[in-house]
């Protein structure tokens, strides 16, 4: 069975730092140091977001920070959509079952009004 290699931290800023800098292409870098093309570019993502110890890129900061907001906004939606449900059902006078709850019949006589 083949043992899966594990790289330091300053290695992969290394291979990244050489690639962003185009002293070398992609495809270079892989036959270089015998790693995949896509873990090259996972590498990369990586370090674009600061996992390296390094600043991250300002592009990957605001591409989490719409990620986060995406999701704020997806959660916000849902708990609308609950409460706009709550609120017409108890408009409608039905229960939890979605049956109408009782006491709010709507006939004459239980309202009051006269025919005459």
């Amino acid at each position: 069975m083949r043992n899966q290699r594990s790289f330091s931290l300053e290695f992969k800023r290394q291979v990244v730092e050489e690639l962003l800098s185009g002293e070398s292409g992609a495809a270079q870098i892989c036959r270089r140091y015998n790693i995949s093309a896509s873990l090259l570019y996972h590498w990369k993502k990586q370090y674009s977001r600061g996992k390296f110890n390094n600043e991250p890129t300002q592009e990957a900061a605001l591409k989490d920070r719409v990620a986060k907001l995406e999701r704020l906004v997806g959660k916000l939606t849902l708990e609308n959509e609950f409460l706009k449900r709550g609120l017409q059902n108890s408009l409608n006078g039905h229960g939890r079952n979605g049956k109408p709850s009782a006491g709010t019949g709507t006939s004459s006589a239980a309202s009051g009004g006269d025919a005459s």
